[in-house]
């Protein structure tokens, strides 16, 4: 079989194990889409997008159109870079997701009320080196309005927890796990911690494969804290709370991960092609910002 990847680093270590995996029985094509406007050749059996910038979302959907199954799906990838359609489909499917605000931009945020307390404002648009940071009053808002005024945001209310986030990925129905400082901790987030499945709060594994299937997303991120109240110091309870949802991260350091993506990528080059319909249906709300915004 031909396993196209769709990515500027072919080398980064999930996909360069994969490919390990996968030769020399089947061929790995990369495909920089830094330098492709369209495929080379015929479509390969299977593509991996390991990539969120338009030109290779471009080059997923030509894969789409000629029939070949692309992991994750173009308008899945889309959908994850936009936090309001992101939110709106999460919160609609029953997923415990943050209540998600959307402003215009942050200057428009900052002329208006003062805020209700702390929360947590984000660029509306994920990407890497976009805003993420805790607000806890007037004078830092104004602060970042005035470095990112016309940045559009979402502004979620910020949900008491041990400052610890949950990084779990998932590929395919296997799920793996880790902990790491939140990023919005004074000491930044640092590294990733090992955390066996085991010590999961019950049910947290099957609310990531839930979230896969709402989002038709066959390799992805979930990023959860445990909210609870505070007590003095201390945070009691620990309800699962999602923050944020990525399609196909980086899953690094985690053994095992490599051969279920090379078998992943077997699988859906064998078999049929499958569309979420909720996912058909945001992916071109996320298209449409001002829909979103509705």
């Amino acid at each position: 079989m031909r396993i196209g990847l769709i990515t500027p680093e072919p080398g980064h270590p999930l996909l360069a194990g994969a490919t390990g995996l996968l030769t020399p029985g089947h061929r790995v094509e990369a495909l920089d889409p830094r330098s492709l406007t369209e495929l080379p050749g015929p479509p390969a059996d299977v593509y991996l997008l390991k990539s969120r910038t338009p030109p290779a979302l471009a080059l997923a959907r030509e894969a789409e159109r000629l029939g070949a199954p692309v992991v994750n799906s173009a308008s899945a990838t889309a959908l994850c870079q936009d936090r309001t359609a992101m939110a709106t489909l999460a919160l609609g499917a029953g997923l415990p997701f943050a209540p998600t605000h959307l402003h215009g931009s942050l200057a428009e945020l900052a002329a208006g009320a003062p805020l209700p307390g702390p929360v947590v404002i984000k660029s509306r648009h994920s990407r890497r080196g976009d805003l993420v940071a805790r607000v806890d009053d007037d004078a830092r808002l104004r602060a970042l309005a005035a470095e990112w005024p016309g940045e559009p945001v979402v502004v979620q209310e910020f949900a008491p927890n041990s400052g610890w986030d949950h990084k779990l990925w998932a590929i395919g129905d296997q799920v793996f796990a880790a902990l790491r400082r939140s990023e919005l901790s004074p000491g930044g987030r640092g590294p990733n911690l090992p955390l066996a499945l085991a010590d999961l709060p019950p049910g947290w594994a099957d609310l990531v494969r839930g979230v896969g299937e709402v989002f038709g997303l066959d390799v992805y991120g979930v990023d959860i804290i445990a909210a609870g109240e505070r007590e003095g110091s201390e945070v009691r309870g620990g309800d699962p709370l999602i923050v944020d949802i990525n399609a196909f991260p980086g899953i690094r350091g985690q053994a095992g991960a490599p051969e279920a993506l090379a078998a992943l990528a077997l699988r859906r080059a064998a078999g049929p092609r499958l569309v979420h319909r909720a996912t058909a249906e945001a992916g071109a709300t996320a298209a449409h910002p001002a829909a979103a915004a509705r």
